[in-house]
């Protein structure tokens, strides 16, 4: 059987900052990085992961992924395989190395990364896309391969066990439902806040003639200017002579009950990535309640359980929901958000989790809580991730995609081996070849141009001078 015998990793940055993409109120001057690994074997048998950061810091993390992958240096891959949550308890064990988080920050994430390489690396061995993988696991097996420690408060292996059980007669079904139709995704990409007006409506009109009905735009930096670009996109997403031949989408029906929806069944949501304190925050949103926002993204600090329960409970007479978990940075953060009744919907996100194997536990407390998850993607790979994270919540564990949509960013997908799609009802298309593993393998050519400082896109930005 292969063995684990080494790893590379690449500290990838582009230089999204020159086109605004990715800036929000809090993060103004965005470079999308990918902080790379490649998990090397005795064979031709390679694991490839990332985690995402926006630049500077990126090589730090990548000196942390390679301390984590240190431990798993000679272990037998079918070993990690047989029981990948035993595996990810022994990723996480390493005394020193979880002194530093512990199980948050940088540590985290660069775990994070290496745990989704193993689960690339077993996808890859049997031949399977990453999501088709897990889906066809046993509900006894994919019980084993979530991460536990810290959340049988909230759901006992035995209750997870007995729900996957409830949801195994429907799965194939299910598997073939979206499969034909995709999943549903929103734009972000139409709403950064470093966008003109121009620009902003221009890429509104695209999105609504590509078939998307769900817009998120960026808020924080000044209420009125948030209003105002609030009305360009609610404009244009309620017009009907901008949707595609029979785009538009019944307001009342299920799936858009509770999400403010436009005439046109257009949904609307913003985001203000953690800028204000509580009550700053609860009074600016009831500020921008003309413009029928489903939910409030990170509206204050991703860990203050306690505000996001009260900027909901402010907010819900006013119709607008509370959304979070782009920056909870575990299990446990969600355990207590969900426990809390302090949000609306559940945002995970691929990396700031320890990979899939922490994903899996909070897909399984939001499944019991029952509030739907919506995994955040706004950066280089995230969309790459996350729709196998997504096919696994409503093939496998949630058995529903009724309220669930997928975030989507039209940025460097070309730079992926195997790039998402989206069909031309504004859905992810399932990623079905048998070779793509967890989809996140970068381009060579893309590394050696982005690759910091070294690249040839680096080296020619700054006229060959060395740093």
């Amino acid at each position: 059987m292969p063995k684990i015998t080494g790893y590379e990793t690449h500290d990838v940055r582009f230089p999204t900052s020159l086109s605004g993409d990715g800036t929000d109120a809090m993060n103004t001057d965005c470079d999308y990085s990918s902080a790379y690994v490649e998990l090397k074997t005795d064979s031709d048998l390679v694991g490839y992961g990332m985690t995402f950061t926006i630049g500077r810091g990126n090589d730090i993390v990548c000196m942390a992924i390679g301390a984590v992958c240190n431990r798993l240096v000679g272990k037998d891959t079918e070993d990690l395989f047989a029981n990948m949550g035993k595996t990810w308890d022994y990723m996480m064990s390493d005394p020193q190395l979880r002194w530093i988080g512990p199980e948050k920050g940088v540590i985290h994430i660069a775990t994070g990364a290496v745990n989704n390489a193993v689960w690339d690396m077993y996808a890859r061995a049997r031949g399977k896309p990453l999501w088709k993988l897990v889906v066809d696991f046993t509900p006894e097996e994919l019980v084993a391969s979530a991460a536990w420690r810290y959340i049988s408060d909230a759901i006992t292996k035995e209750e997870a066990l007995a729900m996957l059980k409830e949801r195994e007669a429907g799965k194939k079904e299910r598997e073939s439902t979206v499969r034909e139709l995709g999943y549903p995704a929103y734009v972000t990409s139409a709403g950064w806040l470093g966008y003109d007006d121009e620009k902003i409506a221009r890429l509104t009109k695209e999105a609504v003639a590509a078939g998307f009905n769900h817009f998120k735009m960026k808020v924080g930096a000044d209420q009125a200017s948030d209003v105002r670009r609030g009305k360009i996109i609610r404009s244009i997403i309620d017009d009907p002579q901008y949707l595609p031949p029979g785009g538009g989408r019944d307001p009342n029906s299920l799936e858009l009950q509770g999400k403010n929806a436009g005439p046109t069944g257009a949904v609307f949501m913003i985001d203000a990535n953690q800028v204000w304190d509580v009550p700053q925050a609860i009074e600016y949103v009831k500020g921008l309640a003309e413009i029928k926002p489903w939910f409030i993204e990170e509206p204050t600090a991703p860990d203050d359980i306690l505000g996001h329960a009260a900027i909901r409970k402010a907010l819900k007479p006013h119709g607008i929901g509370v959304a979070t978990g782009e920056h909870a940075h575990n299990r446990m953060v969600f355990k207590q958000l969900l426990q809390a009744e302090a949000i609306d919907v559940v945002q995970i996100d691929s990396c700031r989790l320890a990979g899939v194997s922490e994903v899996i536990s909070v897909l399984l407390m939001a499944a019991k809580f029952g509030v739907p998850v919506c995994p955040h993607a706004g950066g280089v790979g995230l969309c790459e991730y996350v729709i196998h994270l997504s096919l696994i919540d409503y093939i496998a564990v949630s058995g529903n995609m009724d309220r669930n949509v997928l975030e989507f960013v039209d940025h460097l997908h070309e730079h992926f081996v195997t790039p998402c799609s989206i069909n031309k009802k504004g859905r992810y298309n399932v990623p079905n070849i048998p070779t793509e593993g967890y989809s996140i393998e970068m381009k060579k050519d893309s590394i050696a141009e982005y690759e910091w400082p070294n690249g040839s896109y680096w080296v020619g930005a700054r006229g060959g001078k060395k740093l």
